[in-house]
């Protein structure tokens, strides 16, 4: 429960209900926890992570008898703030109710988030290892989660570097990206230029999108939602907003598609299955039914999810499990190893899995992510209803159908003009170089209308930071000498076809421009921001003011992007 909540606490409620209101359960039976007893809702959970509804104590509160009591509910859940002297404030402190230190001000909530990440790519040299390879991510979790943190008022220095992954900071924006050509499945754009935060180095963009698509035209879709509706999930930004989120995505659905529902707490529950889309009364009361409450030990939900979208599977079509929870994915197969073996399988099946992230204090980052890439999907993070919007109306058909899998990209750089090169995130993506050309290797699925965009940071040759060797042949070992930067290729597969397609693209010479357009530059922000946050080695001559300046000169039309602009401001005063 988050402080906001916390504060508005009458201090003569009993250790019993205050440990009933903080783990946020129920009995099944109830549709109520027990704080909703004694308090009324003052306003509906609002369309943003900064503001999740508060409460206000009811008039007459019920009589409690004077417990003795070493400890409070509270400190099972909160740590002791050392900034407060607990032993000078003890008077003030102590619970009249309990004979327990009860004030919320005092305590901070313990924070059990996951998140890890690898180390971020350093420079290679491109006389030794001219091939940068790896897998196309369209994950955008990192960012919204990271403005969720900034909304609540974190500081840089409070969030964890693990946390922020550069690629889905890049790929969360839309980009004007040139369209593939008939007969291709991607539109290739690349620019280079200066490079912002290291006036010695040069920025290589690397872009490619693919077709958007008419969605009355799009393929029918075959959905199994599967719903975390444990205890934890009681917040007005977990469950609640699942429910507002995916009945914005219920209202975009038609005749032709199907609707499951598995949620799983203390056990598991098949709440609809295999329902016509059209139907959305009954799609929508079933989701407005659930209620928060129980453990998270939701035996075999995954499972049945699968069946249940395997039951109804339309060839050729969308067949996606779609799991949304607050963190821990204890749902049947307790080792994550083996929960990956399971999905990786299903995923064979044509049956995709994809993970919405909901809440504060518990995600469990790291699993989410291994999971939705094990099952050939995506993980986004749902931190407002605004989100929700994005992540399953406006890029639904990006979000939902799949166009293209296994996508892998392959860059050879030019030792003649390129020294060294760093690939800017993607770190829990690379591949070996041999993978590029290996059909059993897995990457990266790419939706229709999906954009991808991969920045390098270059130390060009014969520059001031250029790498030097002294034992290897530095001879141009061909007849033609190379004026181009390097040669980008793109290797996906079809959906469901075994066998892979190569296409290839040269970042010729004049590629380099001295003024690049918006779109670059503002992919160079954001890379930035997100090299400011983690605290990267190479972050250079990086700074929120530089980045608000820079903003300010672009042509930009998007409350995205505007957003983007408002969050370092935010973070740029604290």
């Amino acid at each position: 429960m988050r402080r906001n909540v916390l504060k508005g606490i009458s201090l003569v409620l009993s250790t019993t209900l205050l440990a009933g209101m903080l783990a946020g359960c129920g009995a099944a039976e109830e549709k109520t926890t027990a704080y909703e007893e004694d308090y009324v809702a003052t306003e509906e959970p609002a369309e943003s992570a900064s503001d999740t509804g508060r409460y206000e104590v009811a008039e007459e509160a019920p009589e409690m008898e004077y417990v003795e009591n070493e400890s409070s509910a509270y400190d099972d859940l909160y740590e002791w703030n050392d900034s407060a002297d607990r032993g000078l404030q003890s008077e003030k402190m102590m619970d009249e109710v309990n004979g327990s230190y009860l004030y919320p001000d005092y305590y901070e909530p313990v924070n059990s988030e996951e998140y890890e990440k690898a180390e971020e790519n350093g420079f290679c040299i491109t006389a030794v290892e001219p091939l940068s390879t790896f897998s196309a991510d369209v994950d955008t979790a990192s960012y919204s989660n990271v403005r969720r943190m900034i909304e609540d008022g974190y500081t840089a220095d409070m969030i964890d570097p693990a946390a922020v992954r550069p690629e889905e900071f890049i790929n969360y924006f839309s980009y004007d990206l040139k369209a593939p050509k008939k007969g291709d499945m991607f539109g290739v754009t690349t620019e280079v230029a200066t490079c912002p935060w290291n006036e010695d180095h040069e920025l290589l963009m690397v872009g490619m999108a693919t077709e958007a698509i008419d969605l009355s035209k799009a393929p029918d879709s075959n959905l199994v939602f599967l719903l975390d509706v444990s205890g934890s999930m009681d917040d007005s930004d977990k469950l609640p907003l699942l429910q507002k989120s995916f009945k914005q995505l219920v209202n975009e659905l038609g005749k032709h598609d199907t609707v499951s529902i598995v949620t799983y707490a203390s056990g598991v529950n098949t709440v609809l299955e295999g329902v016509n889309g059209n139907d959305k009364d009954t799609i929508c009361e079933a989701i407005d039914s659930l209620y928060a409450g129980g453990g998270t030990n939701g035996e075999g939900g995954i499972q049945r999810a699968y069946e249940l979208a395997e039951a109804n599977f339309i060839k050729g079509g969308n067949n996606r499990v779609i799991l949304a929870t607050d963190g821990d994915l204890n749902i049947g197969i307790s080792d994550p190893d083996e929960l990956e073996k399971f999905i990786e399988q299903k995923k064979e099946s044509g049956v995709y899995l994809s993970v919405l992230g909901f809440g504060t204090g518990n995600i469990k980052d790291n699993n989410m992510e291994r999971l939705a890439d094990c099952g050939n999907g995506n993980y986004s993070y749902i931190d407002s209803l605004f989100e929700a919007k994005k992540v399953l109306v406006e890029e639904m058909g990006s979000t939902l159908l799949t166009v293209a899998e296994d996508v892998k990209l392959q860059v050879e750089f030019n030792p003649q003009k390129v020294n060294s090169y760093r690939l800017i995130g993607y770190e829990n993506r690379m591949l070996a170089a041999t993978d590029f050309n290996d059909d059993s290797k897995d990457a990266g699925e790419i939706g229709a209308g999906h954009s991808v965009v991969a920045l390098y940071e270059i130390i060009p040759a014969g520059g001031k930071d250029e790498i030097q060797l002294k034992y290897q042949d530095d001879t141009v070992h061909t007849d033609v000498l190379y004026t181009d930067y390097a040669t980008v290729s793109v290797r996906y597969k079809e959906p469901g076809k075994k066998e892979s397609k190569k296409k290839s693209y040269v970042v010729e010479e004049d590629a380099f421009i001295k003024y690049p357009s918006d779109d670059f530059v503002f992919a160079s922000l954001v890379a930035e921001f997100a090299m400011i946050l983690s605290d990267s080695d190479n972050k250079g001559d990086s700074s929120y003011e530089y980045i608000l300046d820079t903003y300010r000169t672009l042509d930009v039309n998007d409350e995205y992007k505007d957003e983007f602009y408002y969050l370092v401001k935010q973070i740029a005063k604290r």
